[in-house]
């Protein structure tokens, strides 16, 4: 259901992708059987294409293991 993420533009893809991280929380918690399975399944569509168009996409350090580990050395060395 909905358009096929190939087609849309860019701007249309993080818009869907957008709406789709916003109302998770309130579909899970609230949504039907088949909202939820709709709704796992249109966001895991639109984040294939995001990742198959952006596959060099930037990493943020701090989301990877070692910047998790060296937060945690902080915060016990306070």
């Amino acid at each position: 259901m909905g358009i096929d993420p190939r087609e849309l533009s860019d701007e249309d893809l993080f818009r869907e992708m957008r709406h789709v991280h916003e109302t998770r929380s309130d579909t899970l918690r609230h949504g039907s059987e088949d909202a939820l399975a709709h709704h796992t399944t249109r966001t895991a569509e639109l984040e294939i294409e995001y990742l198959r168009r952006f596959p060099e996409r930037e990493v943020d350090p701090e989301r990877l293991r070692e910047g998790a580990r060296r937060r945690g050395q902080e915060a016990r060395s306070t």
